[in-house]
């Protein structure tokens, strides 16, 4: 999943990066409304997480425009202090929730999983493939009712070729949506993390469900789908 935290504090925008993705969530940071104005026009997120007090904009005036770019996009808001009447006006400009600084992240953690479980806002939260099931809610992964674990990268391309199951995906379309970086043809980062998840995933199971697809890239397949050209 991928989560925007707009936050202008630097200590607690540096936190709670790492605290998402110790959570297998894909981050992507704003410190002011222009930034997180021109995020929120030009990427899809599962989630938002939104500083009223962000510099160069009101923040219900930020608020406003998050929710007007992502119709359904599940937003909490950060707040320091806050009268009934504001409360009110937050929620009724979009908000799903409200969380009070200064707060333990473990509360915020569970307050994100609870708008994404609310309202149906995304219903892929789990994604199926045969016996292999991702939660993208709890960050669990199963293949024929054996736990498998993954590393927060590992659990992302996991995650991204299961939502684009069927498809070949190229190499630099991974980088770019998994590692969030302009692609380099020198490294062989995607390589190593699919002969990670091949060992985790698909080593112990007779039906290979990762498959390379030569001179382009990768592809998740159910053994009953068409495959097409791949090894």
């Amino acid at each position: 999943m991928r989560i925007l935290v707009a936050v202008s504090d630097l200590p607690l925008r540096i936190s709670l990066d790492r605290e998402f993705r110790a959570e297998n969530y894909a981050v992507d940071l704003a410190s002011d409304a222009v930034e997180v104005k021109s995020l929120a026009r030009d990427r899809h997120y599962d989630a938002a997480i939104l500083d009223l007090h962000l510099p160069k904009k009101l923040g219900l005036e930020l608020l406003r425009s998050v929710r007007a770019a992502q119709e359904q996009l599940p937003i909490l808001v950060l707040a320091t202090r806050c009268s009934a009447e504001e409360r009110v006006q937050v929620l009724d400009l979009g908000a799903d929730d409200l969380v009070f600084k200064p707060f333990v992240f473990a509360e915020l953690s569970a307050r994100v999983r609870a708008v994404l479980r609310r309202g149906g806002h995304y219903p892929e939260t789990v994604l199926r493939v045969e016996d292999l099931e991702l939660s993208r809610i709890e960050h669990s992964v199963k293949r024929g009712g054996r736990k498998i674990k993954l590393t927060p990268k590992e659990f992302a391309l996991l995650e991204y070729l299961m939502r684009n199951s069927g498809e070949r995906v190229t190499r630099t379309e991974i980088i770019q949506h998994v590692w969030n970086i302009p692609f380099d043809t020198m490294t062989n980062v995607v390589d190593v993390y699919i002969n990670y998840l091949r060992k985790k995933v698909d080593a112990p199971c007779e039906h290979k469900l990762i498959q390379t697809v030569r001179g382009v890239g990768y592809r998740l397949q159910a053994s009953g789908a068409r495959a097409g050209t791949a090894a």
